[in-house]
């Protein structure tokens, strides 16, 4: 039974970073339905600067997975793809968080739901606003239009074309 609804983002800044993304969600389908699909957003890095910029996107998924085994098939589809933890917050071909699951809260070592900082990347609430504007974060109890709003120094996001 599908029931879980959760949020992805996903980032790539290596290589061929559109299909990257592609090749991803090809691999998000085979133990989700997605339901939803953000626009493709170039990004600048936020953390560690010295990188390429990055293509980013936000799905709506639908699964019968839960949290803990939804974060091990992500993290299976990154090691797949052969990304590498060389730099702390540093190039990677591809990326997979989960933003939202459910109206869930989870703190576990690692895990954390609604993801860390999320509230404060652009490059996460821009595609997320595109799709689900209204939706209300569990922990500060405003909507994602509303976080986007109140971004202090957003960084740089524009639709890819």
């Amino acid at each position: 039974m599908v029931n879980n609804t959760a949020y992805l983002c996903l980032g790539s800044n290596i290589g061929n970073r559109q299909k990257n993304l592609k090749i991803a969600i090809e691999s998000i389908k085979e133990f989700a339905n997605i339901i939803k699909e953000s626009s493709i957003y170039e990004t600048e890095p936020e953390d560690y600067k010295n990188q390429p910029n990055f293509l980013n996107i936000v799905l709506l998924i639908k699964t019968d997975l839960s949290p803990s085994e939804l974060i091990i098939k992500t993290q299976e589809i990154e090691h797949v793809m052969g990304r590498k933890k060389e730099i702390e917050k540093g190039p990677r071909n591809i990326d997979i968080d989960i933003v939202f699951y459910n109206n869930e809260i989870i703190e576990q070592e690692n895990l954390h739901i609604p993801h860390q900082n999320f509230s404060k990347r652009n490059f996460v609430l821009t595609p997320m606003a595109e799709i689900a504007p209204k939706y209300i974060d569990p922990i500060s109890h405003k909507t994602v239009s509303e976080l986007k709003k109140s971004l202090t120094k957003p960084s740089k996001v524009t639709l890819w074309t």
